[in-house]
């Protein structure tokens, strides 16, 4: 299994599933032409790539490149890389008849085809049989960089989520879960460190 870093958004909730066996990491569907006016997703999208990027994974039919198109046009100056299947006609196993182009979308794609694309596009993401190399940020992590359970945690960790522009009301667990979107337990010492450190010399 790949360990990706930034979210990788696809268009269907099928698709979302058949890459959840494949990469461990924030994966957003778009539910096909719905993004196009949905307000909440495209907020959402935007976020990711103005902090850990994302990667566009969409059908390799006309739907999904008007897809990907219009996210490109959508999401302004965040990091974006695209990742592309390849054409391979057929039809999945869950629909009675092919697509209208007739192309297997990515919830069709083996998983070794799925694995070649992200390597083809340059991802960043390490691969350990079926055990995840990313290592995950906890509760423990906090309190040992003074986020949480000491005296002056509280104003600790409203200045570390002010420097990540996240809203400073989140608690220590919700942090938790959205520091593992946006970084790896490394980058997260670094930037505690680095916070620590001005505090101490200000």
């Amino acid at each position: 299994m790949l360990c990706v870093k930034q979210a990788v958004i696809v268009e269907g909730k099928y698709d979302k599933i058949k890459l959840s066996s494949v990469i461990d990491g924030v994966i957003i569907p778009t539910n096909g032409f719905n993004v196009f006016k949905n307000r909440e997703t495209l907020e959402l999208i935007r976020y990711f790539a103005e902090t850990s990027g994302i990667i566009i994974l969409t059908d390799s039919d006309a739907a999904g490149f008007k897809i990907r198109s219009f996210l490109k046009g959508a999401v302004g100056n965040g990091e974006i890389l695209n990742v592309y299947v390849p054409d391979i006609f057929g039809k999945e196993k869950r629909k009675t008849v092919p697509s209208k182009e007739g192309k297997l979308g990515v919830e069709g794609m083996e998983k070794a085809v799925l694995l070649e694309a992200f390597r083809k596009a340059g991802v960043i993401a390490e691969e350990n049989g079926e055990q995840s190399v990313c290592e995950p940020i906890t509760k423990l992590d906090l309190y040992e960089c003074g986020l949480s359970g000491g005296k002056n945690s509280s104003e600790m960790r409203k200045k570390f989520l002010a420097e990540l522009k996240l809203p400073e009301l989140l608690t220590a667990s919700g942090m938790v879960s959205i520091l593992n979107t946006m970084m790896g337990r490394q980058e997260f010492f670094k930037l505690a460190e680095k916070i620590n450190s001005r505090e101490e010399h200000s």
